[in-house]
This record gives C-alpha cells, structure tokens and sequence, in this order.
C-alpha cells in the first residue's frame, strides 16, 4: 500500500488541472499478503459455489441464491468493510474494490451481493443513528438478513427526485404511512430490509426509511423477466399505507435526495469493479477458447485478427484498472485525512467518496462499456458457439448490458462529470478558468519547437500533459461561448466528458506504468509499456474527434480554425508500430493462456 510520504494531496477533479507523480498513485501490482488472501478466499467462492451453478441461479432455483449469500455472509465476504463494532472486518476501501472485483466474475450473484452490500447496508451503515445501526448492520453484515434499496418509480428514473411515493405522519406521532410504487428493485424477493425513498407530505426534497419486509402494507410483484441477470431478484414494491415506525425514519426530513446521491457515489465506483472483474473472467475465456478451437490446422490464436482482439480486450481492461485504484486510494486517502481531522468516520467515508465523486462516474462509465466491447469480441472470437446459450459468452455478453443502464445510465454520468466539474469552477474548488485562459493565449504564440532528451515516460506524460490542454481548450471555449444554455447542449456535455474520461484513464495508465517500471525495471514490463502506448494513442485520436464535434457545434469562422488548429496540435502523438505492440501483448496473453497482467 502507498505510505503516507506517497499520498496524493489532490482533491477530486484536480486531474485534469495539476499533475501527479507516479509514486504518488496506488496501483494494484502492490497489493499486501493480506489484501491478496482475502482475494483468493473471494476468488475461491465464487469458482467453487457460484460459477459451476450459474445456470440454476440463472433459473432462480428456489432458495438457492438466498443460500449462497448466507455462505458468502459465513466467510466475511458481506462484511470486509463494515466497522468492527457492527461485526465487520473494518478494511479500507481499497480492500472493499478488490473484493468487488472478485465478486464480479459471478454474473446474478454478484448483482446481488453488490446491491446487499452497498445500497443495501450502506445508507443504514452512514446515515442511521446508533440505534439503527446496532439494530440492522450486524445482521446485515451476517447475511442474515438481505437489504434493498427502492428509490426508482415508473415515473422517476434518472430523475429520482421526482418520485411520487408520499409520506404521512399519523395522528399521534408513532408512524408514518408510506403509499407508493417502487420498480426495478433488486434482491426484492428475499429481501428482509428496504431502504425505501418518499416525499413526506408535500415536501420538495425525498425523505428516508428503513421498511422491514413484515410491515403491514408492503407487498411485490412477481419476478421481472429480463434480458440478463436472470437470476437476479428483481420485483416491483408496492406500499399501501403502509405503516413504519417514526424511529425508523433514515437521518433527517428531506436529506433523502442526498443520501440517494452519495450512495450512487459508492455504487457506481463499486460497480466498475464489478465490471472490471467479469472483464478479466472474458478475457481468460477469450484466450483459452482461441487457444483450443483450431481453423485451417492451427489454433485461431495464431491469427493477426484474433490477436488484436485479445489485446485490445487487455489493454482496456488494465488501463480501467489502473484508473479504478488510483481513484480508490484518492478516496480512502481523503478519508483518512479527514477522520484524522476529527470527522465521524462514517460522515469522512461519505465525505471522502464525495470529494471523487467525478472520478467515480468516469470509472462507472470506462468500465461497463470496456466489458461491453470485450463481452462483444468475446462472442466473437467463439465464433458460432459465441451465439450459443451452451457456451458461456451467451450469459456475460447480456449480464454485461444492464452497466450502462444501473446506477445512473452512462448519459447521465457524462454529464454529471462536467457539471460537477464546472459546478466546483464556480465555487472556488477547482481553478479551470486560470489555466483554460493559458490554454487560450498558447493557441497565439508560437509553438515550443525546442528538444531535449526524453526518456521513455518523459514522452507519455507529455502527450498527457497536451491532452489536458486539449479538454481545456474545448472546455472554455463552450463555458464562455454557451454560458447559461450549456446545460442544455447535452451533446457538447457528452464530447467534454469523453474528453475528460480518456484523459483521466490514459494518465492512471501511464503513472501506473511508469511505477511498475521503477519497481521492476523496464525489460520486465515490456507488455505493460505497450499497453500504455497504444492506449494513449488511441485516447489522443479520440478526444481529437470529440473535441472537434463540439467545436463544430458551437464555434464559427476564423475562431473555429484557430481553435481547431490547436485542438490538432494538443492532441497530435508520434507514431509507433500499434500492431507490432498489439502482437506482444497477446503473445504474452497466449503463452500463459489467461489474462496476466
């Protein structure tokens, strides 16, 4: 782990503004003989009791999941993160984001576990009184006792405040009856504990409570047919007044719009390793099928197509984790300072995830659309079994759609990350307008054509470096040209945010590398190298193409040209050899027959 000299002091979004040196990142290769025995107790799990099993969870064999959550719950799995005096194993959250990741091979289970322990346990775990939580956690963490969390309606999805469930208190004060209709919610079926969202008589902001599954007036739908996570519980809640204790009220009247944000704040990071661990579950699929399956006398891995796929599916699913950890240790880093600063612990984890809440939502995003195209070139190098339900890219390549769509659908997260960049501009958070004007006045001096000598990350952090100039360019422009309606210009948002998302990955990647190589020397990260080249040239010619989308959409005449000549320097890259690159990097995914990095 990173010790305290190597913390980064950075707050969140500062990404994009100051720059990080590499022993100032955590990155996954210095996990701790802990950390990884936990792992392989995860790991070991979901090999032995989820996978061979997934069909029958998939046909929701009665009782079967609520039996593997109860032996995940015997082994700690539920409760590496909850404090000690609830029953739990108080690890840090970057401890919590491995153990998603190993959860997310397990397809319904792991949806299901997810959703447990976080939306499930955590709003109790951070906004409940001592009372609530002495009450709930420990039989949460246990597994005893399975949670929910009802926030989406018919009628409010993205727009969560906009729910009509409604609140009264009774007469004499001793409850509230909640009337209502709560849809899409997982572990619905089992569940023993809801967290469930209303508005309190015609308040203008949610409110919260905690809704056991035996209160008068709860009922449920069947079970939902979906696309995917078929063997995940998901069942719409129906509430007719029903009557909750006022005791069982969650914080405050009105705080529950908030509690619903900074839980999917903690979801959405969560689920990218979720999202990161089915990812490399493909992967090794990917690999050991190519290296069986023989076309025209020879192994299909031995083909240049073939090839690229593999790579390509390593590449991003490494250059995700790198960004996922470097996020992790920012978020546990801020919440150590803050504890140490004499904040509640749990008020810090909130406070702390809040702090990265753009990077949260740039990795939710990376995420589930990196195991959406390695789901799909999974199908694809399996060929004609690929389209099988015997084979097992059927399962993952629908598991993998419903990323995009949980916590928050990836459109809303784009936008999310430029608003809450901007939102901080305008407080004093975050200095942008200081070196977006910089930006600016480069675009009409005259280039720095001067050279030195520049070793191998000394290039990298460069193109970064210009990369980051590229989104300010594009960034200012928009604030300054659209102002007020830049709300509304939806598309330019989701060019930004491209922008931002391939900019944040591609300098996790490189400090990632050039940490690893200081450790072990460059001649025993040659594939690593690789992947980081090419990945950052790759994200160079895609923030060129959305930045010059939104250019075209709001700048004109002699300023357009100006800006788009900067917008082509800023991003242009040198020239290696990407299919040479490609080709070493699956010749190593192929020699040791599984995703290796």
């Amino acid at each position: 782990m990173s010790t305290v000299a190597e913390k980064s002091h950075l707050k969140g979004g500062e990404f994009l503004i100051k720059d990080t040196s590499a022993e100032q990142v955590f990155i996954p290769e210095n996990w701790d003989e802990e950390q990884l025995m936990i792992a392989k107790t995860v790991q070991d799990f979901i090999d032995q009791k989820v996978v061979p099993n997934l069909d029958r969870i998939d046909s929701q064999e009665e009782g079967l999941m609520v039996d593997l959550v109860n032996q995940a719950g015997e082994l700690g799995i539920l409760s590496i993160s909850l404090p000690e005096e609830y029953g739990g194993f108080g690890k840090d959250f970057t401890t919590a984001m491995l153990i998603s990741e190993k959860t997310g091979p397990g397809a319904s289970f792991s949806v299901a576990v997810m959703a447990h322990t976080g939306i499930g346990t955590l709003p109790i775990l951070y906004y409940g009184n001592e009372a609530q939580k002495n009450k709930y956690i420990p039989k949460l963490g246990s597994g005893e006792w399975k949670g929910a969390y009802c926030l989406t309606e018919p009628g409010s999805g993205s727009d969560a405040n906009s729910g009509k469930t409604r609140a009264t208190l009774s007469a004499d004060g001793k409850y509230y009856s909640i009337t209502g209709q709560k849809m899409w919610i997982t572990n619905a079926g089992f569940a023993d504990v809801f967290t469930v969202f209303a508005k309190i008589d015609d308040d203008e902001n949610l409110s919260a409570f905690i809704v056991e599954k035996g209160f008068e007036g709860l009922s449920l739908n069947p079970e939902e047919h979906k696309m995917g996570i078929k063997g995940s519980s998901t069942r719409q809640v129906f509430f007719n007044d029903c009557k909750v204790p006022v005791e069982n009220l969650l914080s405050e009247r009105g705080n529950g719009f908030k509690i619903a944000v900074n839980i999917l704040n903690l979801g959405r990071i969560k689920l990218g390793g979720a999202a990161l661990g089915a990812s490399k579950s493909v992967i090794t699929q990917s690999i050991r099928y190519a290296n069986e399956r023989e076309q025209f006398g020879r192994p299909i891995s031995k083909y240049g197509a073939i090839r690229y796929k593999l790579a390509e599916q390593a590449i991003l699913a490494y250059a995700t984790e790198a960004a996922m950890y470097r996020a992790s240790q920012n978020i546990e880093d801020a919440t150590h300072s803050l504890i140490e600063g004499g904040m509640d612990a749990a008020k810090a984890k909130l406070k702390g995830t809040e702090q990265f809440a753009i990077e949260a939502a740039i990795i939710k995003v990376h995420a589930s659309e990196t195991l959406d195209y390695i789901v799909d070139e999974g199908v694809q190098i399996y060929g004609g079994m690929g389209y099988s339900a015997e084979a097992p890219m059927d399962r993952a390549y629908r598991d993998s759609r419903i990323n995009r769509i949980f916590e928050g659908t990836n459109e809303i997260n784009r936008m999310l990350t430029v608003d809450m960049m901007l939102k901080r501009a305008m407080k004093g958070e975050l200095d942008l307008m200081g070196p977006a004007q910089k930006v600016a006045a480069e675009l009409v001096s005259i280039p720095d054509f001067s050279t030195e000598e520049e070793d191998l990350f000394t290039v990298e952090r460069k193109i970064i470096s210009k990369l980051k100039k590229a989104v300010l360019l594009v960034a200012g422009a928009a604030v300054q040209k659209l102002m007020a309606s830049l709300a509304k210009e939806q598309e330019v948002l989701m060019y930004v945010a491209d922008m931002l998302i391939e900019t944040y990955v591609s300098e996790s990647l490189q400090l990632r590398v050039e940490k690893l190589a200081g450790q072990r020397g460059e001649a025993n990260v040659k594939e690593q190298i690789d992947m980081m080249q090419v990945y950052i040239r790759d994200a160079a010619d895609k923030i060129f193409k959305a930045g010059k989308e939104a250019l075209n959409s709001f700048a004109e005449g002699d300023e357009r040209r100006m800006m788009m000549a900067g917008l082509k320097r800023f991003t242009k890259t040198d020239d290696i050899n990407t299919t040479a690159a490609r080709r070493r990097i699956a010749a190593k995914l192929i020699e040791e027959n599984k995703y290796c990095f």
